[in-house]
């Protein structure tokens, strides 16, 4: 009777759920809600099955055998080093809790939540749901895209640097959001150096303070780039004497004289990226330059729209080094 009377209520209840007009934040709490009540064992499960057979993270060899389990996952021991390990160590997630808050938490990071709002929603502490965000982001940042071909576009954006967070500033506070002291882009400024081909492949880069230099964009673009590529570029003479030292193609668009682009020639997909990542990275209220590289790398991950769910998220940040290489 009690097992009659419970489906009984379970279906009168999704009738009633059936009917109601959910908004997408409470269908999102829905479906979190249903995360929650699988196997705590299921992030650990895709856990061990993004590692696979893993090597020694201590002294790399491969000879290793299981010992036991601790928190749900397999422990191994190197035959060589002597010293356990398992699928997390040597990872950015190592020694964090609370696994069975893992994929709900991805999912906020997957809807652009704030540390506030993840924290509520996975009930966890703020101060947890700040380290887990930038484990996590270090984490998927590794997965980089290949490199960049034909047609490529390259451009900086700039953002007021800030030390929000820090306890010892090396220049007098300012009030929230605040302006440069001097006109122009100087060393005040965080550069975030974007490189996008026509096949929306994109690197970004926290590439320091103030203008490129060709030092910096021989550092950063030239590993990103094919051999036969095309560089398209404004009118900013650190990109011409890179591309001369590479021996790279490249086509300069005077922005400054008005121009916009020469037919294929032109820099809309590089500055919609820059467009929407300002855009996006408004809603955070400020961001401490150290952590910049961070959210472009999480911009990059939800533009390319590779990575839409929370398991495929949790499968790139422990997958063996080896995949990155």
């Amino acid at each position: 009777m009690e097992c009659t009377e419970s489906h009984f209520d379970f279906r009168t209840l999704f009738r009633v759920l059936v009917q109601l007009p959910l908004s997408p934040d409470e269908i999102a709490c829905l479906r979190e809600w249903f995360a929650a009540l699988e196997a705590p064992g299921r992030c650990c499960q895709l856990i061990e099955q993004a590692k696979g057979r893993p090597s020694c993270p201590h002294c790399g060899n491969e000879r290793c055998y299981r010992c036991g389990h601790a928190d749900g996952l397999q422990r191994y021991r190197c035959l060589v080093c002597q010293r356990s390990f398992n699928a997390l160590t040597g990872t950015p997630l190592a020694r964090l809790r609370h696994r069975d808050k893992w994929l709900p938490y991805l999912q906020c990071l997957i809807d652009s939540r704030t540390v506030r709002a993840s924290a509520e929603r996975v009930a966890v502490a703020k101060s947890t749901s700040f380290r887990w965000r930038h484990r996590f982001l270090c984490a998927v940042r590794r997965d980089q895209p290949p490199k960049l071909q034909g047609i490529v576009e390259a451009d900086e954006t700039y953002v007021l640097e800030s030390q929000k967070g820090s306890r010892h500033l090396d220049r007098p506070p300012r009030r929230r959001g605040g302006r440069a002291t001097r006109r122009g882009i100087n060393d005040q400024h965080d550069c975030i150096l974007v490189a996008r081909d026509r096949g929306k492949t994109t690197h970004e880069f926290h590439a320091g303070r103030g203008q490129s230099t060709a030092e910096r964009l021989l550092h950063y673009l030239k590993p990103v780039l094919a051999k036969d590529a095309l560089l398209v570029s404004d009118g900013a003479k650190a990109f011409a004497s890179f591309a001369r030292q590479v021996n790279i193609s490249h086509e300069a668009i005077n922005v400054r004289g008005g121009e916009h682009g020469r037919g294929a020639i032109h820099l809309n997909g590089v500055n919609g990226w820059h467009g929407r990542f300002k855009t996006w990275l408004r809603r955070f209220n400020g961001v401490a330059s150290r952590y910049l590289a961070n959210y472009s790398g999480w911009r990059r991950a939800l533009d390319d729209g590779k990575a839409t769910a929370a398991a495929h998220w949790l499968r790139l940040a422990v997958a063996p080094e080896e995949r990155w290489k």
